[in-house]
């Protein structure tokens, strides 16, 4: 096995907390699957949570060479609640396979102020 792609982001909570207090209902459903809101939610202010896994799906996007504008935020899921994993699905899926990603590594951090994310994904290149 050997890295394919890497992927590092940096996300301000503070922005994160505006995009909730404008439209929240929106942003989750551009951004969000539902177990990462759930989970992020669990918390009094899911700001820092939800930056985490913003930056983290950046992070995958970076480490599957594209972004934001080829694969959608929901294709792209962090999952919460012990060591962050990465579950994909529709064109990041796609995008993986083709690449010969069959593993993908993330760590999260967050701070009040800022979240980051580095991801590894793994395979066999092709």
């Amino acid at each position: 096995m050997e890295i394919i792609g890497l992927g590092i982001d940096l996300a301000d909570v503070e922005r994160v907390r505006k995009l909730l207090g404008k439209d929240a209902e929106a942003f989750r459903r551009r951004c969000f699957t539902d177990h990462e809101w759930d989970y992020a939610n669990r918390y009094a202010d899911p700001s820092e949570r939800l930056a985490a896994r913003f930056a983290g799906k950046e992070a995958v996007m970076k480490s599957l060479f594209t972004g934001w504008r080829r694969i959608a935020w929901r294709d792209v899921e962090i999952t919460g609640g012990g060591p962050p994993s990465v579950n994909l699905y529709g064109t990041a899926k796609r995008r993986a396979t083709m690449l010969g990603v069959t593993d993908i590594k993330i760590t999260i951090t967050h701070t009040k102020d800022a979240a980051m994310a580095f991801v590894v994904s793994q395979g066999d290149h092709r």
